[in-house]
């Protein structure tokens, strides 16, 4: 394995690799080994590239090298009473550059946005060996292309992000999770729906299959009490509200933050408009495992079926599957994000060679892409 001491060595590896026709497979912390299908290539990893670069707090605003640790990311800004702006997840050893090229997003995704919103800026290294910048370091940028929304989600396709300026906000001085029992899908949905559009800003909603909705409340604690104490009664035509001891409910929101918990070898992510998640949960074939998220806009499926039935189903509904864990011949099989529209397809191949002509960062990881450049 390959390990650049700076962005300097990666765009040497990754200039030589150019001129031998050699293929490159970017890591951070290697916990998103397994997506997508197997593969050959030879390693890269950004770990060593940590520390923090500049870190204003005053300014809301975080520029950190991307091998470093999201654990460190995080304890740094709360030491600060902040918070990143998204709201990131990953196991042991998530590095910040490999939650932001995986497009991560958390339970509060759905009020707070992704970290595509608030990356304002980076560098990274092209497929050609090159050393480039986009962004600023200032949350009001509007100079040149938006890259850094190109970036974010690209799983090292583009190119290898070395340094990343991200968003940072202060923290609710108080966080409660409001909780309902025993709801079937749908009316877990139209629960979450109703604290969602409510007057008491709800900033994340997630649902679980033993009929527990999770509601979360954020802010100053006055303001928390005061719209904790008005979403029982603005709920009371779904459900009777508690509110829940935080030791109960962290583990509850990572099941339905991350999907880890599910049962089954094969596991899908699927986004979809949340008024259909409870009639595709409907149409999951008997001893699936589901998680809610989002209000009902993502939902987390584990099944044993090693088939595309949910992707169809998910389909069918207007969503899109992705399937993010599955045993080695399937993943050889089944494509990792779910098939584009052609011209989708074609604009995809076209981005890819402006960053990587020489195809160094096209390991094969998603066979997608070979389509693409076929279409």
């Amino acid at each position: 394995m390959l390990e650049p001491r700076d962005a300097a060595d990666l765009a040497e590896i990754v200039a030589d690799a150019a001129a031998g026709g050699r293929k490159l497979e970017l890591r951070g912390g290697s916990t998103h080994a397994e997506f997508g299908a197997p593969r050959e290539a030879e390693l890269v990893s950004l770990a060593g590239l940590t520390g923090v670069v500049d870190y204003d707090p005053a300014e809301l605003v975080l520029t950190v090298r991307a091998g470093t640790p999201l654990a460190e990311v995080q304890a740094l800004v709360a030491s600060e009473g902040q918070m990143l702006a998204f709201e990131p997840w990953g196991d042991a050893g998530a590095t910040i550059g490999g939650t932001v090229a995986a497009g991560v997003a958390g339970s509060r995704r759905v009020t707070a946005g992704s970290a595509r919103d608030h990356l304002l800026g980076l560098t990274a290294v092209s497929g050609r060996g090159e050393v480039f910048v986009a962004g600023a370091k200032v949350v009001k940028n509007v100079t040149g292309y938006d890259l850094p929304k190109l970036m974010a989600g690209s799983w090292g396709r583009l190119g290898a992000m070395t340094e990343l300026t991200l968003k940072v906000l202060p923290r609710p001085r108080e966080v409660v999770t409001m909780a309902a029992r025993g709801l079937a899908p749908a009316a877990a949905h139209a629960a979450m729906a109703c604290a969602l559009g409510s007057r008491a800003d709800v900033s994340a909603a997630a649902a679980l299959p033993d009929g527990t909705v999770l509601l979360r409340v954020a802010g100053f604690v006055p303001s928390v009490a005061a719209r904790c104490a008005v979403l029982p009664e603005l709920l009371a035509g779904h459900c009777a509200l508690e509110a829940m001891a935080e030791d109960e409910a962290a583990p509850l929101w990572w099941r339905a933050m991350t999907g880890e918990a599910l049962h089954g070898a094969v596991r899908w992510d699927v986004h979809l408009p949340p008024r259909h998640a409870a009639e595709l949960i409907g149409a999951l074939p008997e001893g699936a495992d589901w998680a809610m998220d989002w209000g009902g806009g993502r939902l987390w499926i584990g099944t044993d079926h090693e088939d595309e039935a949910v992707r169809e189903s998910a389909a069918l509904l207007g969503g899109e599957a992705r399937l993010v864990l599955a045993p080695k011949a399937m993943r050889a099989r089944v494509l990792a994000f779910h098939p584009r529209a052609r011209g989708v397809l074609a604009l995809e191949a076209r981005v890819r060679r402006a960053f990587d002509p020489k195809d160094v960062f096209a390991t094969g990881r998603f066979a997608e892409d070979a389509h693409a450049d076929a279409v």
